[in-house]
């Protein structure tokens, strides 16, 4: 059968070609499309043949907004940030069995948070979920006003009013990476900062307290560090000028603790057999062959099941506790670390 002039011309069928297609008229067409009843089987069946024939889909948007309902969940994501990408596709995964689409706007050097929250609006977003937000309190406290919002990977201090919170327990993955370290034998770990981003307070907080409560005080330090493998490797010459040198180190996250392999492999200093190093996300970046990074691992599926739902319970008059929903984290131990020489 020859193709339909609307498909031939590139415009995009309506309901007015499938029913010429079909030899009905548009009203019946439309009540097949609605799957309600009116027609009968055989034209049902006709119709939804031209449909595919010339390339008919509905417009579900369309539809929805005459409804006056979007069922978006707009997503504000770090473009640069395998952790992200790998939250991207759990929350997609969570959303659509309940009923919701994800729309994505991302952040990135050249691109603001503000620009990627004004696009969701924009789109008509029913909520939002921001990953790792860096925006003053304020600011999410005042979009929260509007609609419902979810910080994923990032403590709100104080409790920052009807924000909800899901994060991993990041303290404790800190001192999950300790007590390994330690359990191998090492004594001289050093941890490379997080800076101002999310959840690097709590990570050296973590840190500290395990250092202290392992007898480890004088052996505490902290270096300047942040989420990329370029600011990993700056670390990393740093801590091969020091004396004496770490035996083992606690990166920020996967992308820094990258950014150090490469810089001690470059030096011709043997990972781990000289020093052992503890990546932070359990990232795809981590899960590579080549890097084989020992990692704290954040339950990805976890925050974004969460994630996903807090926003619903929100937006369907649901009951939705308070405040934080805190996930625990897991060591996964690779081939980045070993007993200290």
């Amino acid at each position: 059968m020859s193709p339909s002039p609307t498909a031939a011309s590139g415009k995009r069928p309506t309901l007015a070609d499938v029913a010429a297609r079909a030899g009905v008229s548009t009203a019946l067409v439309s009540t097949v499309m609605r799957d309600t009843k009116g027609a009968s089987a055989a034209t049902r069946e006709r119709i939804l043949q031209a449909a595919k024939e010339i390339g008919y889909r509905p417009d579900a948007r369309a539809r929805l907004l005459r409804s006056h309902r979007s069922r978006l969940l707009g997503v504000q994501f770090g473009l640069q940030h395998p952790f992200h990408t790998d939250l991207v596709e759990c929350l997609y995964a969570a959303a659509e069995p309940a009923g919701y689409q994800i729309a994505l706007s991302a952040v990135a050097p050249s691109r603001s948070e503000q620009q990627a929250v004004e696009s969701l609006l924009a789109d008509r977003c029913e909520a939002l979920i921001l990953l790792g937000p860096q925006a003053p309190a304020a600011r999410l406290a005042e979009l929260a006003g509007q609609l419902p919002v979810v910080s994923v990977a990032r403590r709100l201090r104080p409790p920052c009013g009807q924000v909800a919170v899901v994060r991993t327990a990041d303290d404790e993955g800190a001192r999950q990476a300790v007590d390994h370290l330690v359990g191998l034998g090492h004594r001289d770990i050093a941890h490379i900062d997080g800076g101002r981003a999310p959840g690097a307070a709590d990570r050296r907080r973590g840190y500290r307290t395990a250092m202290t409560g392992h007898g480890l005080a004088e052996h505490v330090r902290v270096l300047p560090g942040g989420l990329t493998e370029d600011e990993g490797a700056a670390a990393a010459r740093a801590l091969l000028a020091a004396r004496p040198r770490p035996t083992a180190v606690l990166a920020f996250n996967d992308r820094c603790a990258t950014g150090v392999l490469d810089t001690l492999l470059r030096s011709g200093v043997q990972v781990p057999a000289e020093i052992s190093v503890i990546g932070f996300d359990d990232s795809r970046l981590a899960r590579l062959a080549h890097i084989d990074l020992t990692t704290v691992g954040q339950d990805i599926p976890g925050l974004a099941e969460f994630a996903v739902g807090r926003a619903v319970a929100r937006l369907e008059g649901e009951p939705d506790p308070e405040g934080e929903t805190v996930i625990a984290p897991r060591l996964v131990v690779r081939g980045t670390t070993t007993a200290a020489g």
